[in-house]
């Protein structure tokens, strides 16, 4: 049975990892660019999103590109209609999704080490089989190998470690909020048409109206993982011995 001690450890943890990646992200001196390798496997798994979203679909997923903007393209396709809607949204629901599975799963020293080593397992098996971009491999490469480090021998930070790449996960599409709301965006030097606008193409307009709907859905996500591993686990009696 889990004592108070237990719980409370987790959940010290996760409010650091919160102060800390929204402290980075708008207090800190320089803090984006402390962030700069993490923005990029953000990136790295909202097109890994676009991606297997399309494979989950019954598309197709041929390769990954990052750049140094950290932005980036996955080339991928689907049927059109709502499989090629779903692999656009796809993206834009993949951090979140990532952030609040992880804050949910990492919550003790075994699963944070199994949550880490599978993601630096992920990012390495994406190099070989879809990167093609000479900045995703500088930036992801060496974030893997870190992650594989953490997880086999930080024992006592791998928890902090999950939780607050969970909440920088979690914030990543709200904190490029404006993208929800763009028609295009420059991606590697070109414009392109934006994940919202190839949603509404997809199913119907206004591209507005996904954008809304996505951040909606991407503040449920968080708001909800948060709470869910926050909360105190309920305690289960000890058995009693009847004579």
């Amino acid at each position: 049975m889990a004592s108070p001690q237990d719980a409370a450890t987790p959940r010290f943890d996760l409010v650091l990892a919160a102060i800390a990646a929204l402290a980075l992200e708008h207090l800190v001196p320089f803090g984006r660019l402390v962030l700069y390798p993490l923005t990029l496997l953000a990136t790295w798994v909202h097109e890994m999103g676009h991606g297997l979203t399309a494979v989950l679909v019954g598309g197709r997923f041929d390769t990954l590109q990052i750049f140094g903007d950290a932005s980036g393209v996955a080339l991928a396709a689907a049927p059109l209609g709502i499989r090629s809607a779903l692999v656009s949204a796809g993206g834009l629901v993949g951090p979140p999704i990532a952030g609040a599975t992880m804050l949910l799963f990492a919550r003790g020293q075994r699963r944070a080490a199994i949550a880490l080593g599978g993601l630096a397992l992920a990012i390495a098996i994406s190099l070989g089989v879809w990167v093609r971009t000479l900045v995703g491999w500088i930036a992801l490469a060496p974030v893997a190998a870190v992650l594989g480090l953490v997880a086999w021998k930080w024992r006592g930070g791998r928890v902090w470690v999950a939780q607050f790449l969970a909440v920088c996960f979690g914030l990543d599409t709200l904190s490029r909020i404006d993208y929800l709301f763009e028609s295009s965006a420059v991606i590697g030097g070109e414009m392109r048409a934006s994940d919202v606008a190839n949603i509404a193409s997809s199913l119907f307009p206004p591209a507005i109206l996904w954008g809304v709907l996505i951040a909606a859905l991407d503040l449920v996500l968080l708001g909800g993982a948060f709470y869910l591993a926050f909360r105190t686990p309920k305690r289960i009696a000890e058995p009693v011995t009847l004579a």
